[in-house]
């Protein structure tokens, strides 16, 4: 499982124009993709590294500060783009292997007493953020 985390002052994910997912104060805008043999290991690893990292102002963690999270499917964090000019998608777990994944890290994140928004797994989705510092992370849970 990857998770690719930025420090955001606000971020919005919209479905064919409609809000379906929206943090409005600083927090964090998380893209998780997950593989073929990804299971409960990863996303609790995942979850923890999004709730723990002290990645906010302060040096904070969200979990320190009460800050939100976006919390947004991304199966391309998954691309091999090692050959030719377009990229395969073979490492990426097939969406009914996916989204209960996916789901469960935004799961685990709540059961924390975190505040988090989701977008639409599988929808062609538009993200609006405000990235701050800009801050991006890279998190994998082999």
């Amino acid at each position: 499982m990857r998770a690719v985390i930025q420090r955001v002052s606000r971020a919005a994910v919209r479905v064919d124009g409609e809000v379906v997912g929206e943090i409005a104060r600083p927090g964090l805008m998380v893209l998780v993709g997950a593989t073929h043999d990804d299971g409960p290991k990863q996303v609790a690893t995942v979850a923890r590294k999004i709730a723990d990292l002290r990645l906010l102002e302060g040096e904070l963690s969200v979990s320190d500060a009460g800050a939100p999270v976006l919390v947004v499917s991304q199966f391309t964090l998954y691309a091999d783009t090692r050959k030719g000019r377009r990229p395969t998608w073979n490492r990426a777990a097939p969406g009914e292997v996916a989204e209960p994944l996916v789901e469960a890290v935004a799961e685990d994140l709540r059961g924390r007493g975190l505040e988090v928004a989701t977008g639409r797994f599988g929808a062609h989705m538009a993200i609006d953020m405000e990235a701050d510092g800009p801050v991006t992370i890279l998190v994998e849970a082999e």
